[in-house]
Parts: C-alpha cells; structure tokens; sequence
C-alpha cells in the first residue's frame, strides 16, 4: 500500500486506512510529518478567561457519586414485552462509553419477571440432588469462602439480533449490539461449592434456578461449573445491584447471559439436561431446513465499531480514530481488521492492554477519510483461530428465523455529508 514520509502515516488498507502503530507508539514524532491528528482550535497568546465556576466554591461531598448532569444523556434504552410484566431489556449504550468496564449503572438487563427485593439475610442457595450431602450458603458464608475477581464480559443470546431482519435497523449501535456488557466480578469458585457437596459419579449436569418470580431457570454442564463458573457477589468492587442478581448470581464467562443465573437460590445436579422453558422454547436456533440447535452456550468471536457508528456524524474530511469492542466466549481476541471499503480490504488495528480471555477488548485505527462514501467494518480472529463471519455466511449456516447467537460483522456507511447509518455489506 501507499508509504508516506512518516512509517506512522503508512496506509494500509482503502479508503486511508492508517497502520496500527499510531496508536501502538508513544510520543508527539508519530504525530508529525503534515498530518494532523488535532481538533483543536488555534488561538492567540490571550489570556483564559475566568468562568463562572471558579468564582464561587462547589457543592458539597455527597454519600455516593453521581454522573454529571451535563452527560444526563448517557442513559441506557428500556424496553418491555408487551403485555407482560416486568419482562423485558436495557441496551447498554456503547456508542457513549469508552475503556472496555462497563459502568454498573449502564450494565445491560434482561429480566422474564421483574426485579425481586431480596432480604439478603433471608437468602439461601441450596445445593443438593445427587451429592453425598445437601448444603445450604447463606450471603455471610460465602463470604466466609476465598473468592477471585476476573474482568469478562456478559452477552445476551439475542445480542444483534435486529440485524437478521430484512431491513437493517438505524438505531443508535448502544440500541442494536448493547445487550453485553463487562465487568470485574468478584465471587466464591463454584467447584469449592460442588466439592464440598461431593458430586456423585454419573452425573454431568447441574439445573440451576434464580429467585424471581418467573423461577428463571437453566440447565449447565457440570463441566463448566467445575472449570471456571463462579458465585459472583461484587461487581466493579461494590455489590450486587439488584438488576443484576443481588445478592448473589451465577457468572459463567463467555457462555450466553440467559444461563448466569440471577438472584441464585438453587443448584440441582442431575445426569441429563432438564429442558427448562429457556432452553428449549427459548434461546434456540431453528435453522434453514426446520431443526434446532440447542444447548449452545459459548458465544462465538465477534466486534463491533462504536465510533464512528449510527448517531455519530463525522464533522468534516480529515483523521478519525475509528474504534470498538471485540470478544469472544471461547478465550483471547488475537487480532481485530478493520476495512473502510465494505470488506474489500483490510487493516490491523492495534489492541489496548491487558487483552483478557472472554473480556472486551478495546482496538483503535486512524483513518484519514477523504470525505467521500464509505464503509467501515471490523472483523476479530480469536486465539482458537476462530474468525467473525460476514452476515451472508452466518445466515447460509444459520438462517434468518432466530434472533440468537448473531456474531456477523456490522457495516457502517458513512455518507459524504458525513452521516452514518447501518447498512448490510
């Protein structure tokens, strides 16, 4: 592709897609050479005027924080199920936030049937069925326990699945892929738990049932229990809120939401699965010749940019950084491409530190847009070798009649007016 003077400036896909080491290089050089990265605008030598509120003390300290009411718009999107109460998500708004946390306030929500009040001093999880012996954990019992803390991420099955109708939704990208969210969970390994209880020879799964009214209820493999599935009771170092499973819920990394389990309150190990509501008229994938796929749970690698994306107009031909979120239920992101003319090539993007395994990672690409029609796509290879498939493919292998486990690559068209919308490439 196209070298400029300055290596940092090395174009390396269409469309002015910019080498990866703008963002991996530190210091004002990479900068350099006629092209400019700034925004700002240029003033004269005069002195900052005195605003308002530095002639006056603030207000006081409060108990616990609040965002400021000039970013009062960083709120996430509410829906219900018609009809049925308390059913219904919170989209976490992507396209606002930056870093790869989730703030606990913004996490998404899914819930079949509101909210409980639970008395954390009433709570119980039980743990029985085929064990040597049945054990009940009150909340000061476990955290009686030695705990661990992990940053992964936790996406809803029905995560994109507006971008399987036929027409593509223009939705802010918050409305169209903000049902996941990460996070620092901190809680009691299950396998303590479970080899405590002493699992029986036999049996592989373990039914596990939340204490909200609808009973929410999953069946898991008692591999994944053993392996790495925790009692989560902090999330970003403080507790539970109740939207996400105060006092207690299960975190399974990288397997679909439905199955971590909130407000948990019984684990049942059994030698088959128990074909719950949610995972069998729920959560599954009816294919192009009639049959399903069930009990699919990790959630395969996939990105998306969030900026540039629907909602954002660019201001104007020059340098952007194009950026986003990549992740997959099945370990480390190794690489993110970025292409800026509909996939027909493509660009490394740099990855910020730490990469995590099944934790969002965040990838940045300048790109100098020359102010025509564009389309920027990601695509993120994981470190199975696992690569995000384009929307076409994925419909070939899965259809168009399920609206979960959609991973495909999201197109975004940036007009020469500078407006983006969500367009399918």
């Amino acid at each position: 592709m196209t070298k400029t003077t300055n290596p940092a400036h090395e174009v390396v896909a269409g469309n002015g897609l910019l080498h990866r080491r703008l963002f991996l290089t530190q210091g004002a050089a990479v900068v350099g050479g006629g092209l400019s990265l700034l925004a700002a605008q240029p003033v004269d030598a005069e002195p900052l005027a005195v605003p308002p509120w530095m002639k006056a003390p603030g207000t006081h300290m409060s108990a616990y924080g609040s965002p400021s009411k000039y970013e009062a718009a960083t709120q996430r999107f509410v829906g219900g199920t018609p009809n049925v109460v308390g059913s219904g998500v919170s989209f976490t708004p992507h396209h606002k936030l930056h870093g790869t946390i989730t703030p606990n306030s913004l996490h998404f929500e899914r819930h079949h049937s509101g909210v409980p009040d639970i008395d954390p001093a009433a709570h119980k999880l039980l743990i029985h069925g085929a064990v040597r012996r049945s054990l009940t954990f009150t909340v000061d019992s476990l955290l009686r326990y030695p705990t661990v803390t992990r940053i992964q991420f936790l996406e809803c099955a029905g995560n994109s699945g507006g971008n399987l109708s036929p027409m593509p939704p223009q939705a802010p990208c918050g409305m169209i892929h903000g049902l996941m969210s990460c996070s620092e969970w901190t809680g009691v390994p299950l396998a303590l738990l479970l080899e405590e209880a002493g699992v029986e020879k036999g049996n592989e799964w373990v039914l596990a049932e939340g204490a909200d009214a609808a009973a929410m209820s999953r069946s898991v493999p008692l591999k994944k229990l053993m392996d790495d599935a925790m009692i989560a009771l902090y999330q970003n170092g403080e507790r539970l809120r109740p939207e996400n499973g105060y006092p207690m819920r299960l975190f399974l990394p990288g397997y679909e939401g439905n199955m971590n389990v909130k407000w948990l309150r019984r684990l049942k190990v059994v030698n088959a699965p128990t074909m719950t509501r949610d995972e069998t008229s729920h959560y599954t994938d009816v294919l192009l010749n009639g049959k399903a796929l069930i009990l699919t749970y990790p959630m395969e690698v996939k990105s998306v940019i969030t900026s540039p994306s629907t909602g954002l107009a660019l201001k104007g031909a020059g340098v952007y950084e194009v950026t986003g979120l990549a992740w997959s239920g099945l370990g480390k992101i190794r690489r993110v491409e970025v292409s800026a003319d509909g996939g027909k090539t493509w660009g490394q993007a740099a990855l910020n530190e730490p990469v995590l395994s099944k934790s969002f990672t965040r990838f940045r690409m300048a790109w100098h847009w020359s102010g025509g029609p564009a389309t920027l796509m990601s695509r993120a290879i994981d470190e199975t070798g696992a690569v995000q498939p384009t929307r076409a493919s994925f419909i070939v292998e899965r259809g168009e009649r399920q609206n979960y486990h959609n991973n495909s690559i999201q197109a975004w068209a940036v007009a020469a007016s500078g407006e983006v919308s969500n367009v399918y490439a």
